[in-house]
């Protein structure tokens, strides 16, 4: 019993020496009304706010139209990363997309969201021309 009460010290004591964690500047980005075709490319910003690197082993968007882009080196314990998103903008109405992101962090995987509304152009031109009318 002793054992494994000292096992369990160690292991808790290894865990919250070397502990690194993300810190997003935003969980969530609303890209708000787009036109269609536009630019679909976003970042999300984060500090590693641990005290050891910060390795990030794999991003996944939850579908093909959201590609995310990970930092290639790791991410030392204050400095800034950055993960890129591009959505496909040509794909019009609304949407909502969660990004997985693993890593060694103490919270392994880390989910951030983007959303967003793609119309088309000429609904768009419609629009104003109507609130400018009023």
């Amino acid at each position: 019993m002793k054992t494994l009460g000292t096992l369990l010290l160690v292991l808790c004591a290894t865990l919250s020496i070397n502990s690194q964690e993300f810190k997003f500047e935003q969980e969530t980005i609303d890209y708000g009304k787009i036109i269609k075709g536009s630019e679909g490319e976003r970042t999300f910003v984060f500090t590693n706010v641990g005290d050891a690197p910060l390795i990030i082993q794999s991003i996944k968007s939850s579908c093909g139209c959201t590609v995310p882009k990970k930092p290639e080196n790791p991410i030392m314990p204050g400095e800034k990363g950055e993960i890129k998103v591009s959505y496909d903008t040509k794909r019009i109405g609304g949407f909502s997309k969660q990004i997985t992101i693993l890593s060694n962090a103490i919270t392994a995987r880390k989910i951030v969201k983007i959303k967003g509304l793609v119309s088309n152009v000429a609904l768009l031109e419609k629009e104003k021309s109507i609130l400018s009318n009023n």
